[in-house]
């Protein structure tokens, strides 16, 4: 029965995982499709300020976050950090213990 118990939460978050990947990519198309008429409108009606590279730029952060969390990528305060930090603070309370016994 622990068995079946595992294979479903690993189901469950493997399901999660291709939900945030879709969900990117959904966003990413978006993204796509939305800069190409800023771009457009931009050029044709106002060429001498490229005011598209502000939105391009600004929204552009958002979905490479997007892809990073999606794809679970972070190169810092990653969960490889955070197990180095908890094993660091463990390590520090059991020396303060035998310090002070």
């Amino acid at each position: 029965m622990e068995q079946h118990t595992n294979d479903y939460e690993k189901y469950k978050k493997a399901q999660k995982q291709v939900r945030e990947i879709k969900g990117f990519y959904t966003h990413l198309f978006i993204y796509i499709i939305v800069m190409i008429g800023l771009v457009y409108i931009n050029l044709r009606f106002s060429p001498q300020y490229l005011w598209f590279i502000w939105s391009m730029s600004g929204w552009g952060i958002g979905v490479i976050f997007h892809g990073m969390k999606a794809f679970n990528y972070t190169p810092f305060l990653g969960k490889k950090w955070e197990e180095q930090k908890i094993k660091e603070f463990m390590e520090e309370e059991a020396n303060n213990k035998k310090k002070y016994e």
